[in-house]
């Protein structure tokens, strides 16, 4: 099996505002986002499947509604698991999410905290937690940092996390992109919360940042809780199968250690949907 646990859509008019604009500012004022159904299944076609999110995110200009990921998702039963995003600051969190999960049939909750300008440990948002461990659905983060200025930056350490998994020890939870810069603070957390996990998409353009995770997570024990992922359209199903099959090019003629290959095509074969419960 390959899955790729990390996915999005974007479409016409859905990614915008303070991020289009620290996009830009990063790769070029030519470069656009955009990720309509059918690119994204081009990319993920000749896998097992994946994770496709949406994106409540208007604090930052991007809007993936959730319809927008269930219709998609909804002609790849099986294959296409759509993850719901709600912004935790609307009053109405709670009976958006239950819409979403009981009408749409979606499968998970996508939260952004430098995204959405919330705090994750504020008590005042445990309700949504709580509504999705009831709802019996995973929960990813985005954890770590963005290029996004107006995006609260100390929001997104992945220790955050680690309050929500004392209180709800049942609900699974995925740390996007291993919380990078955070790493070795996302593996400590991970590794001292049962049913938190982390997925390593978007790092496989960053070959020694990427090499030092895995090392980290070699040498802490918690290899098996790392998902695959890709961060589509960022990064291709494909393109981070082979920059994770490269890992250990940077060890090579040194004494650095290696990647065994068999953590690595474990992890690229990972099964997500029975680990998270999406089937």
């Amino acid at each position: 099996m390959i899955f790729d646990c990390h996915t999005h859509l974007f479409g016409p008019g859905q990614f915008g505002g303070a991020t289009l604009a620290a996009v830009k500012r990063a790769w070029g004022e030519d470069k656009e986002i955009i990720a309509l159904p059918e690119q994204n299944w081009d990319c993920v076609k000749d896998f097992d499947g994946a994770i496709v999110l949406a994106f409540d995110a208007v604090a930052s200009g991007i809007a993936v509604p959730n319809e927008y990921v269930a219709e998609y998702v909804s002609k790849h039963p099986g294959k296409l698991f759509g993850f719901a995003s709600v912004d935790p600051n609307k009053l109405n969190a709670n009976s958006i999410l239950e819409s979403a999960i009981r009408d749409l049939n979606l499968k998970g909750l996508k939260l952004g905290p430098i995204y959405q300008n919330f705090y994750p440990d504020k008590k005042e948002h445990f309700s949504l937690y709580a509504k999705a461990d009831e709802l019996n659905i995973p929960i990813l983060w985005h954890q770590g940092t963005s290029f996004v200025p107006e995006g609260y930056l100390d929001a997104s350490r992945p220790a955050m996390l680690d309050p929500i998994s004392r209180a709800f020890p049942n609900l699974k939870m995925v740390i996007a992109h291993m919380g990078h810069p955070w790493v070795d603070e996302c593996i400590s957390v991970v590794r001292k919360n049962p049913n938190l996990y982390m997925d390593l998409s978007a790092l496989g353009t960053r070959p020694w940042q990427f090499y030092n995770a895995m090392v980290s997570a070699m040498e802490y024990g918690v290899t098996h809780k790392i998902l695959f992922g890709s961060d589509y359209p960022f990064f291709t199903t494909q393109q981070t199968i082979e920059s994770f099959l490269k890992i250990n090019d940077l060890a090579e003629g040194t004494k650095l250690p290696r990647i065994p290959e068999k953590t690595i095509e474990e992890i690229i074969h990972r099964n997500t949907p029975e680990l998270l419960g999406l089937k």
